[in-house]
């Protein structure tokens, strides 16, 4: 399996990233534990997950994919094998959310304590948290890495100005800087990324590894209608693509995967890790089938035909 360079994080990794919050949620711990398996017997090594993960299902209260990561990587002893992203600042509770220093310190005890390890090798910024200045975060940040539980750092859901604002401030008070971003990009959702995040990554040599890479599974093809939705989990999502400009992404994942012997899904990760800048896009599995299919996508070179026909059908 050919590695990219993770931004200068120090990291590399294979071309698609393992989504962790499916973990605890749709996929009880023994299934995580074979998809977990196969993802890395077959050379991939990033997992992503966060402290938050999965605590909107009833029952749950956060930390249920991190504790099953935890379980997993000690049972199989393979720790040294995994490149493994979380994050903090999204909200647990009313008083555990946010990027405040005292805040951040107790949720990197709780991560480490679920993930039975004693380091983060990308810990993220989950979103931005304006109510507390950045210097302080990124000198948290700093600490963390001094005492040798964050090995790099990065973001998610920062704007373009605010990621630039935070890397300013690092040159200028020789702090860490964000490595990584994880920004929401896929064929369906173009805005946010092109907006301006993409030049910011691209002028500062980060690391993109995008969430939500197959749209929460309307990239699959499998929901072209409402009736399609019926008992979805992922339902509200995947509803913001049933309109003109979603049905003319799926025809063209369609024609492409019909020339390629390949599946819709993989057509639009294949497109993502086609896009300069891109080192790996994030997508989850619930199953050994799901798996292998995403996994294929690896091996699906797009040619240049394929895809200015994917970025003119989702302009």
């Amino acid at each position: 399996m050919i590695k990219r360079k993770l931004g200068d994080s120090g990291f590399e990794v294979a071309p698609l990233a393992f989504g962790g919050n499916v973990f605890g949620w749709s996929v009880n711990e023994a299934e995580s534990f074979r998809l977990l398996d196969a993802f890395l017997e077959a050379g991939f090594n990033l997992i992503d997950t966060a402290d938050v993960y999965s605590n909107w299902v009833e029952g749950n209260s956060g930390g249920e994919s991190e504790t099953i990561i935890g379980r997993w990587m000690t049972a199989r002893g393979n720790r040294n094998r995994v490149v493994l992203v979380t994050k903090v600042g999204w909200k647990m509770t009313e008083e555990k959310k946010g990027l405040a220093p005292d805040y951040m310190l107790e949720a990197i005890e709780g991560s480490l304590r679920r993930l039975q390890t004693d380091h983060i090798d990308i810990y993220m910024s989950h979103i931005d948290d304006p109510k507390t200045p950045q210097q302080a975060t990124l000198e948290t940040y700093a600490r963390l890495i001094r005492e040798g539980k964050v090995r790099a750092i990065g973001a998610s859901q920062f704007s373009a100005a605010r990621l630039r604002e935070a890397t300013q401030l690092s040159r200028d008070n020789g702090l860490p800087r964000y490595e990584v971003l994880e920004p929401g990009f896929n064929l369906l959702d173009r805005s946010g990324y092109e907006g301006g995040l993409e030049a910011v990554c691209r002028e500062l040599g980060l690391g993109v590894i995008p969430y939500a890479a197959l749209a929460r599974g309307f990239l699959t093809g499998k929901y072209r209608s409402e009736a399609d939705l019926t008992g979805r989990a992922r339902a509200q999502w995947a509803r913001q693509g049933l309109n003109e400009r979603g049905l003319r992404i799926l025809a063209a994942q369609d024609e492409i995967a019909a020339r390629c012997k390949a599946t819709p899904a993989q057509v639009a990760l294949a497109w993502l890790m086609a896009r300069p800048g891109i080192t790996a896009p994030i997508a989850g599995a619930t199953s050994l089938a799901q798996l292998d299919e995403l996994m294929d996508a690896a091996r699906l070179a797009l040619d240049a035909a394929a895809i200015e026909q994917l970025n003119r059908a989702s302009a």
